[in-house]
């Protein structure tokens, strides 16, 4: 399994950005579909986005849709979520994910490896 460690979230207010990275080791990275998941107090974690191997191909939650895009950089191993207009309910712990099959049409949870998450948190 590929091993996956995020960076980059923290405190913003709303309406603003955040970027976050999730670096991943070994050498088969472009193996993976990757995204991102969150979590919130007292709620189950939700998928936010999937970027399949080449990049090609995104898919994102309705509630996320036109405010955030998931890149990938295969020569560095490292997949992004830019965040842009944040709002409160965005708050959550932010999960980087990966799976070797599936699909990345599927917007659910079904990944294999997981990071060990960051917290965005949105003030209002």
């Amino acid at each position: 399994q590929v091993q996956l460690v995020e960076s980059g979230g923290g405190l913003v207010q709303a309406g603003g950005s955040l970027r976050l990275s999730c670096a991943a080791s070994g050498r088969t990275f472009g193996n993976y579909i990757m995204g991102w998941a969150r979590q919130a107090p007292g709620k189950e974690r939700e998928f936010v986005a999937a970027i399949s191997r080449s990049g090609g191909t995104t898919t994102y939650a309705d509630s996320v849709k036109g405010r955030f895009t998931i890149s990938r950089d295969n020569a560095k191993n490292t997949v992004y979520l830019q965040m842009n207009s944040l709002k409160p309910e965005d708050s959550a712990v932010y999960y980087c994910a990966g799976k070797v099959g599936g699909s990345v049409y599927y917007m659910g949870t079904d990944f294999g490896s997981w990071g060990q998450g960051t917290q965005v948190t949105v003030s209002s």
